[in-house]
């Protein structure tokens, strides 16, 4: 059989499923050869896309994602979103058709260009090595969690090679932070220290990331045990849905009492996140005196953000298990978070100050349990409607989609000032139903994750939430969702420019003639691809919306949404303090 047909056979007994891409001349066999072997091959109508379908696919899925892409500008109008997966330690695998002759139009340097994004460059070497490099590309994408770019040279692909059996890999699954009992433990005097921050603390509060995924049992044990609160990143909303000591996110979406009581804790662990200037508000959510902890599997993103007081190398889950066994057996009588508050077991409160905040008493009271349960969800938190003159309020237009959409959701969020509202106002069913592509904070991706992660995960309802700047940069990708039939709901924040770009610089006076667009009918042209529309400019436009619902849903909805342009959001505004 020839090269091309080889690497796609192993790929297909390594475990993938499906692979995303764009075909062309550089790449045709290989896609053929993928899907005689049984891989579900997903075309996009551009490769930057494709890239980031299959970005969105393996965050979804828990398993190395697969790309294919042309030589030359096959790549080059995929490396935004190779650049997102990159960023966000995707575990990704590009199949790059490749053209080694200097004098053809389409050479250029591929792994170098692979490398200046973050990603890992690899090459298939020969027609005898085929099958061994591409296994073991694709074993580096799932053990390092890396997105990593296997050329495949041209004068190669039609080569013949002996039938050679595919090196047995650890699967399609990738190992992740929490992924069970066999992840990287860190070391004992690790664990023990932690632990003795943890046994002085009177108020914690555990910070989960993109790390800590597959880690809520034992994150939430800990937290018992501790006293801690809990709050995640951006990317790994959800996972703590319906635990009363939930802060939702912290960052700029934090809500004002999430941001009050993380700035008021003592000890602040972030656990398989980066706590980066979002995370923190530019550092801001974090008090002065507040020790700070990081645990991560990279030992390089250690204090990478911000200097730590105590850095972890290690499995969250792993990590979360050696603390909880390294504070020993919980007392008979010790309440849940006793130790934290410096008490001794059958002690109570010792007649600690009893407030909303926790005070002496530690966090853990009914008075901030009541507190949370009502003040901590955006949709609670008072506003002024601003809705009027033929534009809905963003708050207003999210608060009613949550309540019309069904719970079990699966949200994909593109970037721009309007993204917040749907991060936020919109619930989740849990963390693998929230995808959120904005390591790169790229205008242009939310369509494309949206598909990605719908394949991922077929039981919940896709809702993409869009500007109408990223909606307009990945129109094209309108046509793939009514091919692929997905019942999809795309709801686009229009107002008609780059809002976060009109909010930066108009209040300085600055021109705004090249960030404002005349008003564009993005209904019709969803129209023209086949999609059935609403156009919302009030609260009462939504009825199409539950029509649409209560329908067949054998076409996709795109809900046009006319939103109020006069201030920028809260996010954004946060976000500005820190220029």
């Amino acid at each position: 059989m020839t090269v091309a047909r080889a690497v796609g056979r192993a790929l297909a007994e390594l475990g993938v499923r499906t692979a995303f891409g764009l075909v062309g001349s550089g790449n045709f066999h290989l896609v053929n050869a993928l899907a005689e072997h049984g891989v579900r091959f997903v075309a996009a109508r551009h490769e930057g896309g494709a890239a980031t379908m299959a970005d969105a696919y393996a965050r979804m899925s828990g398993t190395v994602g697969v790309l294919s892409v042309h030589q030359g500008p096959g790549l080059t109008n995929a490396m935004t979103g190779i650049t997102e997966a990159a960023k966000s330690r995707t575990p990704l695998l590009v199949l790059a058709a490749e053209a080694l002759e200097p004098r053809s139009n389409f050479h250029i340097d591929q792994s170098a260009l692979a490398a200046a994004v973050g990603a890992v460059p690899a090459r298939v070497e020969s027609a005898a090595t085929a099958v061994a490099d591409t296994a073991r590309a694709f074993r580096l994408a799932a053990d390092r969690r890396a997105t990593v770019l296997l050329n495949l040279p041209l004068g190669l692909q039609n080569a013949r090679v002996d039938d050679v059996e595919t090196p047995a890999g650890n699967g399609v699954t990738v190992p992740r932070h929490g992924a069970g009992e066999h992840g990287a433990r860190p070391s004992p005097e690790a664990a023990a220290e932690l632990a003795k921050v943890l046994a002085g603390a009177r108020r914690p509060v555990f910070v989960a990331g993109r790390g800590a995924r597959r880690a809520r049992r034992e994150l939430e044990r800990l937290a018992e045990r501790t006293g801690a609160l809990l709050a995640t990143s951006a990317v790994a909303r959800g996972l703590f849905v319906g635990n009363p000591w939930s802060l939702d996110v912290s960052g700029g979406f934090a809500s004002p009492l999430a941001a009050e009581l993380i700035r008021d804790s003592d000890v602040v662990v972030g656990w398989g996140c980066g706590l980066n200037m979002w995370t923190t508000r530019h550092g801001a959510l974090i008090g002065p005196s507040a020790t700070v902890v990081q645990v991560d599997l990279d030992h390089d993103a250690l204090g990478a953000h911000r200097p730590v007081a105590l850095g972890v190398a290690g499995d969250v889950a792993a990590t979360a298990r050696a603390v909880a066994e390294a504070l020993g057996p919980r007392p008979r009588g010790e309440s849940p978070g006793s130790r934290a508050r410096g008490e001794t077991p059958g002690s109570g409160s010792g007649g600690g100050a009893v407030d909303s905040r926790g005070g002496d008493e530690g966090w853990r009271t009914p008075a901030l349990a009541e507190r949370i349960a009502r003040e901590v969800a955006w949709r609670d938190v008072p506003y002024t409607d601003g809705s009027g003159g033929g534009r809905i309020d963003p708050r207003t237009l999210s608060i009613a989609l949550d309540d019309l959409l069904p719970a079990g959701r699966l949200v994909s969020v593109d970037s721009g000032n309007f993204m917040g509202y749907p991060s936020m106002y919109l619930s989740v069913p849990d963390e693998n139903a929230f995808c959120f592509t904005q390591a790169f904070q790229s205008v242009g991706l939310g369509l494309a994750t949206a598909v990605g992660a719908a394949l991922a995960r077929p039981d919940l309802l896709p809702v993409a939430a869009l500007g109408d700047g990223g909606a307009l940069m990945g129109v094209a990708e309108l046509e793939t969702v009514v091919r692929l039939g997905l019942p999809m709901v795309v709801v686009v924040y229009d107002d008609e420019a780059y809002g976060a770009e009109v909010h930066h610089f108009g209040p300085q006076g600055h021109a705004l003639d090249r960030v404002r667009f005349p008003p564009c009918d993005i209904a019709a042209v969803a129209r023209g691809y086949g999609w059935d529309t609403v156009t919302v400019r009030e609260p009462a436009g939504l009825a199409g919306v539950s029509r649409w619902l209560d329908g067949p849903r054998d076409r996709p909805l795109l809900v046009h949404a006319k939103i109020t342009a006069d201030r920028g959001s809260w996010w954004l505004e946060e976000a500005f303090r820190g220029h």
